[in-house]
C-alpha cells in the first residue's frame, strides 16, 4: 500500500494529463445511464399506452357490435313486416281479385317490387350452422342488407298505393265483370252454409273465370284448394 501511495506521489502530475479524460468518461457513463433509464421508461409507457389503446378499441369494437345487432334486428322486423303486408296480397285471393296489379308482372312497378323482394331474401343474413336469421353480422353485409331491406319496403309502398289506386281499372268491363263473378263465386264455394254441390260448382266455377284473366301465386292457390278443395272433399 505504501508503494502505491509513493507511486502517485511521484506522479501526481498525471492528474493534470488524463484528469480531463477521465472526467468526461465519467461524465459519459452518467449521461448514457441517464438516456438508458429514460429509454427505458418511454419503452414502458408506450408498453401501457398500447394496452390502453387495445382496451379501448377492444371496447368500441364491443359497442359496434352491439350497435349492428340492434340495426339488424330493427331491419328484420322490417322486413317481417313487408313480408306481412305481401302476404295478405299472396295468401288471399279475394284480396288479390281486388289489387291484381300486385301480380301483373307486365307493371314495371310490379317487377321492381318483386326484384326488390327477392333480393331481400337472398341478402338476410342467416346462421350457417342453423340456417336460422343470424343475430350478428358484419358492417358490410349489414350494409348490403339494410339498402336490400328499404329498396324492398319502397318498392312495396309504391306498387301497393298504385295498385289501390287502379284497382280492377286497367281491366276491360268483361274482364272486371269476370273478377267480380269470381270473387261471388269463392264467397259461395267457402260458405259452409252451402250445399255440397253448390259449393263444389262454385269452386270449379269461379277456377274457369280466373283461367288466363290472373296470374294467381302458388301460395294463394294452395291456400284455395286447402280452405276450398279440402272442404269439398271432407
Amino acid at each position: 500500500m505504501g508503494g502505491v501511495m509513493e507511486a502517485v506521489g511521484h506522479y501526481w502530475w498525471l492528474i493534470f494529463v488524463f484528469g480531463g479524460s477521465i472526467g468526461g468518461a465519467v461524465k459519459s457513463a452518467a449521461v448514457w445511464n441517464e438516456r438508458r433509464a429514460q429509454r427505458r421508461q418511454e419503452r414502458y409507457l408506450a408498453r401501457q399506452q398500447a394496452k390502453v389503446a387495445q382496451a379501448q378499441l377492444k371496447g368500441a369494437d364491443r359497442q359496434d357490435a352491439q350497435a349492428r345487432r340492434q340495426e339488424l334486428r330493427a331491419l328484420q322486423r322490417t322486413h317481417d313486416d313487408v313480408d306481412e303486408r305481401w302476404f295478405g296480397f299472396e295468401t288471399n285471393l279475394s284480396t288479390l281479385l281486388d289489387f291484381p296489379m300486385m301480380t301483373d308482372m307486365r307493371e314495371p312497378l310490379t317487377v321492381d317490387f318483386h326484384k326488390a323482394r327477392r333480393r331481400a331474401e337472398l341478402t338476410r343474413p342467416v346462421d350457417p350452422e342453423t340456417g336460422a336469421p343470424a343475430d350478428h353480422v358484419d358492417e358490410i353485409a349489414l350494409e348490403v342488407y339494410r339498402d336490400a331491406v328499404h329498396d324492398y319496403a319502397t318498392a312495396f309502398d309504391v306498387a301497393e298505393a298504385e295498385a289501390r289506386r287502379r284497382r280492377r281499372g286497367d281491366f276491360s268491363a268483361i274482364e272486371q265483370e269476370r273478377l267480380a263473378k269470381a270473387q261471388r263465386l269463392l264467397s259461395v264455394a267457402a260458405d259452409s252454409g252451402a250445399t255440397m254441390a253448390e259449393r263444389r260448382a262454385a269452386y270449379e266455377r269461379a277456377r274457369k273465370e280466373l283461367d288466363g284473366l290472373l296470374d294467381i301465386p302458388a301460395p294463394a292457390a294452395e291456400a284455395l284448394e286447402r280452405g276450398i278443395a279440402g272442404e269439398l272433399e271432407r
